[in-house]
């Protein structure tokens, strides 16, 4: 067994049979004639948790004020402000790229809002050309997001970004 499978429980994740671009345009239908912008964030973070596999928290960071303010999101209750530049969510804003991040507890000024949380991927979301946000997924098995992973929500980022 590699090292990998031994931090998984040997798991395969189902997230490789996942369609991103069906996952893509289904969250275009459901922002399809809807004017809010909390609507269609709040669908966006169900839709993922309910699709994804093996996560446990799966929302939205709004940039405002300078700092990235907790928005829409489906899991446990969440830290509600974090600084740009700290932790892997203002990491990514800061940067303004995509973040994966196999175990977080090695990332350094990690922010630990939920201690089940093992690994992580955020995402910067533009509207205008401007920092709008982050899509911040976490997973309690280490090694959970790669490459499929990281192309597959950019592709749904970038749909999202066009009903915001």
């Amino acid at each position: 067994m590699s090292d990998h499978e031994k931090q998984t429980g040997g798991a395969a994740f189902a997230a490789d049979a996942v369609d991103y671009d069906l996952l893509a345009a289904q969250m275009q239908a459901l922002a399809e004639d809807v004017e809010s912008e909390i609507s269609n964030l709040a669908n966006a973070s169900a839709l993922l948790y309910q699709t994804l596999a093996d996560l446990n928290w799966a929302g939205f960071y709004l940039y405002q004020s300078g700092e990235l303010r907790l928005g829409p999101f489906q899991g446990k209750t969440a830290c509600t402000r974090i600084a740009i530049g700290k932790g892997v969510c203002g990491t990514a804003a800061q940067k303004d790229e995509t973040v994966v991040v196999e175990d977080v507890h090695q990332f350094p000024g990690h922010i630990a809002c939920d201690g089940a949380s093992n690994s992580e991927i955020v995402i910067p979301i533009h509207r205008s050309g401007a920092l709008y946000g982050v899509l911040d997924i976490d997973s309690p098995l280490y090694g959970r997001f790669g490459a499929e992973e990281k192309e597959g929500l950019e592709k749904f980022v970038s749909a999202l970004e066009k009903v915001l």
